[in-house]
């Protein structure tokens, strides 16, 4: 997917980097063809941890949590229904099957 993006950035771009649980249990990495971009097109990739951040969390609080009440935050669910779909729903999270938050619904009850 990397590829793709790379040559859709605009010029001096920025990409952030975390995560990468679908590369966590390969034994070979996936490989990325399209480095050259990165030069051409001055783009910034960086990785970073949340670990590295934990100080401005109480700021962070300050400023999402009228924004998650006032309804201003979106996000996706990945639902999977019934208990005997967990198994194909965490292995999904591996190998980059879902978008957005795994969730597994148990019962609607």
């Amino acid at each position: 997917m990397l590829d793709a993006v790379l040559v859709n950035m605009k010029l001096r771009g920025r990409i952030a980097v975390c995560g990468m649980i679908s590369q966590y249990n390969l034994e070979k990495t996936e490989g990325v063809h399209n480095l050259f971009c990165l030069i051409t097109k001055r783009i910034r990739m960086e990785g970073f941890l949340v670990s590295d951040h934990y100080h401005l969390y109480p700021k962070y609080l300050e400023m999402i949590i009228p924004q998650i009440k006032g309804g201003n935050v979106v996000y996706v669910e990945d639902i999977a229904e019934g208990l005997e779909n967990a198994p194909k729903a965490l292995v999904g999270l591996f190998y980059g099957r879902n978008v957005g938050k795994q969730v597994v619904m148990v019962s609607r009850e």
